[in-house]
């Protein structure tokens, strides 16, 4: 599979997005998801301390245990563990990383992200406190999630001469949702920042399994309540002009969508999740279609 760059990482252009272990599958059923990427090319392993309640970094730790040298773990603090463990202070940020060593069982984490901005501490405060963790040794390199243009900014002018600086982004994006393109892409190439799309499949709507005016598959995650959102009638409409599109030049939804981001270009990595072998090598092989510039005219045309 091909390689690109997070920093100074070479990670593959489909990562494996960890937020279903813990909570939408126990540990064994993790295992199998992990060896079957591993085995499918994908070194790029995505979580974050919130997932499954702790549990998913736990899972992915034990599921990497002898297979560590083949993987790329990129985990997030910042979003609300519980009551105490939540945010962006410095003394936090050290606990955070810690504790996800800890879970993780591994020496380094090799892609450190601030999971969401905290509005009540300085960002310079954060990237110090970061650099620190660089600098002992316990993660490789730094990014965040959920920044706006503006923000991204702030991040960068806030860098200390000769300390580690944000590599990469990860923000929300999609066939379905592309508010990215109006600043945050432009933002990170101007700034180098590798950028890490999450819920590119829209959480399952772009798999071209979703079928109008039925309900979603059973245990799928757009059974899930909170993912009604994805499931409105423009999204339903585009998803429909989008698959009857892919499916006249031979392929499926699936590879349209994970193709459409991997010729994006400051993307890095396509994080997306998955429960079951049989995803994870669908997904996997999912970045084989090298669209026309007549083709993404069309893609913009129904999917705006």
């Amino acid at each position: 599979m091909e390689l690109r760059s997070i920093g100074s990482l070479r990670v593959s252009v489909v990562g494996l997005g960890c937020n279903n272990f813990g909570m939408r599958i126990d540990a064994a059923a993790t295992e199998r998801v992990v060896a079957a990427a591993l085995d499918a090319g994908i070194n790029f392993f995505d979580t974050a301390d919130i997932y499954g309640s702790t549990q998913s970094e736990v899972f992915l730790g034990r599921a990497l245990a002898h297979r560590r040298r083949e993987a790329i773990v990129a985990t997030k603090f910042g979003m609300a563990v519980d009551d105490k463990r939540r945010g962006a202070r410095p003394e936090y940020v050290r606990r955070a990383a810690d504790d996800s060593l800890e879970r993780l069982g591994i020496d380094v984490i090799d892609l450190y992200q601030l999971h969401q901005p905290d509005p009540d501490v300085p960002i310079a405060d954060t990237l110090g406190a970061m650099n620190d963790l660089v600098k002992a040794g316990k993660v490789r390199e730094i990014g965040c999630s959920n920044f706006a243009a503006e923000q991204l900014d702030d991040a960068s002018r806030a860098v200390g001469t000769g300390a580690a600086r944000f590599v990469s982004l990860q923000n929300e994006y999609s066939l379905l949702h592309r508010q990215p393109e109006s600043s945050v892409l432009p933002s990170c190439q101007r700034l180098g920042l590798a950028f890490l799309p999450y819920f590119p499949l829209a959480s399952g709507l772009l798999t071209g399994k979703y079928e109008p005016g039925k309900a979603p598959p059973a245990n799928s995650r757009l059974s899930l309540q909170w993912t009604s959102r994805f499931t409105t009638e423009k999204n339903v409409r585009i998803a429909e002009a989008l698959k009857a599109f892919a499916a006249s030049r031979g392929h499926t939804l699936l590879e349209l969508a994970m193709s459409w981001l991997a010729a994006r270009p400051p993307v890095a990595s396509v994080i997306a999740g998955a429960t079951s072998p049989e995803q994870v090598r669908a997904n996997a092989a999912a970045v084989n279609w090298t669209l026309t510039p007549q083709e993404l005219a069309e893609i913009d045309r129904l999917a705006p």
